[in-house]
């Protein structure tokens, strides 16, 4: 989602609460900390990181999806390219506003008086930070529908289908990243004054924006959860009671364990981050119209779980780089192909099953 974790900045605009510069006083004892804060090369490092990640796996999943006639698995490495697209823009577009930040070390209030870049900022902090959550949720209800489900025609997507649900995801996290420069909250300058995000204070349209980020994030964790437990369950039930097959695959298989991986690294990743906003909008909620700064805990605390967020990013692509059956299969030769989850389940008739297995 970013890279937020630099020097403080050389301006000090504590004094301007209604501005993106009055979430923290920048001249309020913060410099004894620049020597602790990562370098600029570090940082660059991170970033190139992250990018190279995405764009192999990009490549990879690309090379994949000519490969392929299966629709089921075909449309999941479309949600996977935007998944993929998605952290790999994100990372670009922050990397490409705070690292000049640390080498340039320009004053944000004589750059961006009118907050644009800050709000810029923010907005793709936003963005790139819950469209992964919420593509993850959906790769999960794709799934859940796939296997609970592998006789109804609504659960074969075709790729046109799948970008277009990828689209719609596109646009909500597009709309919400657009809401406090519509008046919904503001985006604010955040310590060490390298980076911009939602902000902290309870006042009303804060606290209201807040807590639609943070809970709408937080259910599509739990609802990735469901889906996925239902899904594995399910995968494990049926191989377990079924051993004869016609046709064996185990696509099934590998699309689960990258799916469960993608949860389980947003779900370290991201929770932290978005039950400390809920926990800390509701406890300012007394003092409503008294606080103006952020206490210097609550910023460090913010930098820490923005930090934790930003390997979501890097970690991702590397799930469907290692999980896949052809770099299982080297690793482990000994591993036997699964039966696909069609040809499982019990045969209606047999030109119906002909049709389903057909790929």
């Amino acid at each position: 989602m970013g890279l937020g974790d630099m020097e403080t900045p050389n301006s000090s605009a504590g004094s301007q609460p209604d501005t993106c510069f009055g979430a923290f006083n920048a001249s309020s004892g913060h410099n004894n900390t620049q020597n602790s804060i990562a370098s600029p090369w570090f940082s660059t490092a991170f970033g190139l990181i992250g990018l190279c990640s995405n764009l192999f796996a990009l490549c990879v999943l690309l090379s994949s999806s000519r490969k392929l006639s299966s629709r089921t698995r075909s449309s999941f490495l479309v949600f996977l390219c935007g998944l993929v697209i998605t952290d790999f823009t994100g990372l670009l577009v922050t990397a490409s506003v705070i690292i000049p930040y640390h080498f340039i070390k320009f004053t944000w209030a004589k750059v961006d008086p009118s907050c644009h870049l800050c709000n810029f900022l923010g907005f793709s902090m936003v963005f790139f930070g819950q469209c992964p959550l919420l593509l993850g949720a959906t790769m999960a209800g794709e799934r859940f529908f796939g296997i609970n489900h592998p006789f109804s025609r609504s659960t074969s997507i075709s790729k046109r289908r799948a970008w277009s649900i990828v689209g719609l995801v596109w646009g909500f996290s597009c709309l919400l990243g657009l809401l406090p420069v519509l008046g919904l909250g503001r985006y604010t300058l955040q310590y060490p004054g390298s980076w911009c995000f939602l902000t902290l204070l309870p006042d009303t349209g804060n606290v209201i924006f807040c807590l639609l980020f943070a809970l709408l994030g937080i259910f599509s964790v739990l609802l990735s959860f469901i889906f996925n437990t239902v899904s594995v369950v399910t995968l494990c039930r049926v191989y377990h009671d079924r051993e004869s097959v016609q046709r064996r695959r185990d696509s099934e298989v590998e699309m689960m364990v990258q799916l469960v991986g993608i949860m389980f690294i947003a779900t370290i990743c991201w929770l932290p981050l978005l039950i400390f906003i809920v926990q800390t909008v509701l406890q300012q909620l007394p003092a409503r119209g008294q606080t103006q700064l952020l206490l210097p805990e609550t910023q460090k605390m913010l930098l820490i779980y923005i930090r934790m967020v930003t390997w979501n990013q890097i970690l991702d692509p590397w799930v469907y780089i290692l999980f896949r059956r052809a770099v299982l299969q080297r690793i482990y030769p000994s591993l036997r192909p699964r039966p696909s989850i069609v040809s499982l389940y019990p045969v209606l008739n047999p030109s119906l099953h002909r049709k389903l297995t057909a790929d």
